[in-house]
């Protein structure tokens, strides 16, 4: 008898997020198409910081669009602001900000957390709560991690853990890598709104860098545990 075989692994889905957003306009005029044409599981709304009812407002201008699209709308930081304005949940950076979260996010809403230095700080992350954990992202001074070391933490992640893991990828390379590597989502941003020839042309390249990641792992395996 043959030895039985994992099922592959789904490919990551993309998850997307915004420009610092104060006049939500011009968002609201492209994100429909966007979310149409791409698989995006999910939008991280960057709010510029401002009074909150100019957040919320901004918040329940732009949460139709992507939530009619099928994705889940989370906000950066200010997760006092979510159940207000209708989002689905809140990105926090860092493993105390999360936990003073949780409380207003669960358990209705979801809890995904970033600004983890050590697998010590993610493995706590992990028990606390989280929905997902964010690797790779720049820190405030813009310094990050290596493509290899995000790709090695995102492997360890997705063989060790149940919870979701997301790689923040700054090129089409890394969405590949990150890709191969294990994340359950890949994060871009900047990639996508600073490209000249437009974010629908980046999302389709990201996209396709993802289905690409299938050529460097072959048959993907499931994750063990």
């Amino acid at each position: 008898m043959a030895p039985k075989t994992a099922p592959p692994r789904p490919l990551p889905r993309l998850y997307l997020a915004t420009p610092i957003v104060d006049d939500p306009s011009t968002l609201i005029a492209s994100l429909p198409a966007l979310l149409t044409g791409c698989d995006i599981a999910a939008v991280l709304l960057r709010l510029k910081s401002t009074d909150p009812r100019s957040m919320i407002s901004c918040v329940k201008a732009l949460a139709p669009a992507v939530q009619n699209s099928g994705a889940a709308l989370l906000i950066e930081g200010n997760a006092e602001l979510v159940a207000r304005a209708g989002a689905d949940g809140a990105h926090l950076t860092g493993i105390e900000a999360m936990q003073e979260a949780l409380p207003t996010l669960k358990p209705d809403r979801i809890a995904g957390v970033g600004g983890l230095i050590t697998r010590h700080d993610s493995m706590a992350a992990g028990e606390a709560g989280a929905d997902y954990v964010l690797f790779g992202e720049p820190d405030g001074r813009g310094a990050r991690p290596s493509a290899d070391a995000i790709a090695e933490r995102l492997q360890w992640w997705a063989e060790l853990f149940e919870p979701p893991c997301v790689g923040f990828a700054a090129t089409f390379d890394e969405a590949s890598e990150f890709a191969a590597a294990g994340a359950d989502f890949v994060l871009v941003g900047d990639l996508i709104w600073a490209d000249p020839r437009g974010a629908t042309a980046a999302l389709m390249d990201a996209g396709e860098a993802i289905r690409q990641s299938r050529a460097m792992t072959g048959t993907a395996q499931a994750p063990s545990g």
